[in-house]
Formats: C-alpha cells, sequence, structure tokens
C-alpha cells in the first residue's frame, strides 16, 4: 500500500504543477489580450483539457485519504465493525467503477487516436488527454480494491 501511496502523491503533484501551469498561461493570456492586444489562441482549450487531466490525477490521492464525500446519516449509531465493513464496500465499489472508467477512457483515447480527433480551435489530439486519465484512472481503482481486501490502516483518517 505504501507505493500506491507514493503513485498516488506524486499524481497529486502533476496535478498541481498542471494546474499552476495552466492558471499562469490564463494569466498571460489576460495581461496580453488586455494591454496589448494579443492572445493566446485556444487557451480555454487547453485549460479545459489540463482540467480533465488533473481531475484525473487527483482521484487516487482522494482515495488514498479517504476524501470522498461520506454520508454517516442512516450509520451514526452503527457499530464499528459495520462501519468497516460499508467502508470496504464502498471502497470496492470505487474501485470497480474506476477500473470501468479506466478501461472506458483507454478504448475512447483509441477511438480518438484512430480518428485523428481534435480540439476545435488548436486541432490538440484528444487521445493524449485520454492517455494522461488512463493511468491515475486506473491507480484509484486498485486502491480503492486494496483497500477492500485489505481494509483501512489507522493512519488514514476518515475526511
Amino acid at each position: 500500500m505504501r507505493l500506491l501511496e507514493l503513485l498516488a502523491k506524486l499524481c497529486a503533484v502533476l496535478a498541481g504543477v498542471l494546474l499552476t501551469a495552466i492558471t499562469l498561461m490564463t494569466c498571460v493570456s489576460l495581461l496580453g489580450r488586455n494591454t496589448v492586444g494579443i492572445t493566446l489562441v485556444g487557451d480555454f482549450e487547453l485549460t479545459g483539457v489540463a482540467a480533465g487531466a488533473a481531475i484525473a490525477l487527483f482521484l487516487p490521492w482522494c482515495q488514498v485519504r479517504r476524501g470522498n464525500i461520506i454520508v454517516d446519516f442512516f450509520t451514526a449509531r452503527a457499530s464499528t465493525a459495520i462501519i468497516d465493513r460499508l467502508d470496504r464496500l464502498g471502497a470496492m465499489l470505487l474501485g470497480v467503477a474506476m477500473g470501468l472508467m479506466a478501461w472506458r477512457a483507454a478504448v475512447g483515447g483509441l477511438n480518438a487516436y484512430n480518428t485523428h480527433s481534435g480540439t476545435m480551435m488548436m486541432g490538440f489530439p484528444e487521445w493524449i488527454v485520454y492517455a494522461c486519465m488512463v493511468p491515475p484512472l486506473a491507480l484509484t481503482a486498485l486502491i480503492g480494491l486494496m483497500q477492500a481486501a485489505c481494509g483501512f490502516s489507522n493512519d488514514e483518517p476518515a475526511l
């Protein structure tokens, strides 16, 4: 589980770097547009592409930290053993869902590659976005399935 946590941290750092780069690009584009009348063509497309990849990159860390929303209204009076079983079931279901998303993103990426699909303004290849999303989705699936099988360690807080 330590290796998975390390990979999840790496994904989160990459997402942060990606969002920082996109923020700086947006600032440069806005400053250029409002001061000298020059803008970066397709900056909104790159922002959308990067945001999609960043969201996928943050998912493994969110799962490691158990940062997903937990509705405990119905389990407020349940025993610790039942809550643990429900948490493990939730982790398993999330793992399966993320595995399906990774599979479908891979299929979508192959389709985008084969059809040479690109964004409207820049023609940025869409398969690259899919390719960036598949590994973190698969990692999130693996983390969820490992948590379902092995349980949660005491140092992982349920947020």
